[in-house]
């Protein structure tokens, strides 16, 4: 976005100067506000002075959600401030978690069109679900939300700092460490996935649309936006990952081992809700309100790459340098 347009002046939070100097070396004209998201008074001045809000770094952290509306709540109606929260599809866990099932498929769907009304509802139990309703709570004159809710993210992200998401790349990093593929249960489970390029596409639109003025049914109360553009099932790409570490030369062979529930757990935390609950939705919103069309490399065809640079940060890849070098 800061590439595209110089109609922004961008504000960034970063937690330290180490941070801050990333941030610079890549983006130099972004001006930058030291602090964290339990800086409440530095969050809630920002937001007071900023036209449109991207929430990104944490879809659970309230005091955070709340400093930001509340600077917001103080714009005019007639120049309402807007909220760009990140959330996340774990939120659909919730049932598979109650149930203690792990590893088999669920015919449920959901989507954030004609089905809104039951995704800005969901019990109160569910995973970001607590920061979901303070932001659509917020919805008034005053302020404009609008929630966007990834899926599976995968692909390399093109910041400064931090260019890896989590699920295929955990699973990456938990089969190149115990030298085996690693499943769920009977490896049934679904979830939806984006490209992370694709997923950036959305916050582009949603941020020139709010300083457009907005939209009809763009923002507030039913401004919510599932990002997929496909769905896997985990089984499926524990086996991929495997044979594709495999055939890069990392792990002995292309063998899939079913693991105890506590021990995914121990490797990776909440690995058998990651892997082993069901998160299906269908991305109709951004598609229909936003012009929304992905393209980005499909999950299976952008594994061999996750797999390869989970190697490479991990050592795997001086390591195999060495004993091919014997």
């Amino acid at each position: 976005m800061q590439k595209d347009s110089k109609d922004f002046e961008v504000t960034a939070l970063v937690r330290n100067s180490d941070k801050g100097a990333e941030v610079a070396s890549q983006y130099p004209t972004i001006r930058l506000v030291y602090g964290d998201l339990d800086s409440a008074e530095t969050l809630e001045k920002e937001a007071k002075n900023a036209d449109i809000v991207l929430h990104c770094a944490n879809a659970d952290h309230a005091v955070a959600a709340e400093a930001l509306i509340k600077g917001l709540a103080a714009h005019a109606p007639e120049s309402p401030g807007y909220i760009i929260h990140t959330s996340g599809t774990g939120i659909l866990l919730f049932e598979d978690m109650e149930r203690r099932t792990f590893g088999e498929s669920s015919l449920k769907v959901y989507n954030d069109w004609e089905g809104v009304s039951e995704v800005t509802s969901l019990p109160d139990f569910a995973p970001h679900r607590k920061v979901d309703k303070i932001i659509l709570a917020a919805s008034t004159a005053n302020v404009q939300p609008a929630i966007v809710c990834p899926p599976t993210i995968y692909g390399r992200g093109r910041g400064p700092s931090n260019q890896r998401s989590h699920q295929l790349q955990e699973l990456s990093r938990c089969t190149l460490q115990k030298g085996h593929g690693i499943q769920v249960g009977a490896g049934k489970t679904l979830w939806t996935n984006v490209h992370v390029h694709d997923l950036s596409n959305v916050y582009v639109s949603l941020v020139e649309t709010a300083a457009a003025g907005g939209g009809k049914g763009i923002f507030g109360d039913d401004g919510y936006y599932f990002t997929e553009n496909g769905e896997h099932r985990w089984g499926d790409i524990a086996h991929l990952v495997a044979t594709t570490a495999h055939k890069q030369g990392f792990i002995a062979s292309d063998e899939v081992k079913v693991l105890p529930n506590n021990e995914i757990d121990e490797m990776c935390p909440f690995g058998t809700g990651l892997w082993g609950a069901n998160s299906r939705c269908r991305a109709i919103r951004a598609r229909k309100l936003l012009g929304w069309a992905p393209k980005g490399k499909s999950i299976e065809e952008e594994t061999p790459d996750t797999v390869a640079f989970e190697a490479d940060l991990r050592g795997f890849v001086k390591h195999h340098a060495a004993k091919a070098a014997a």
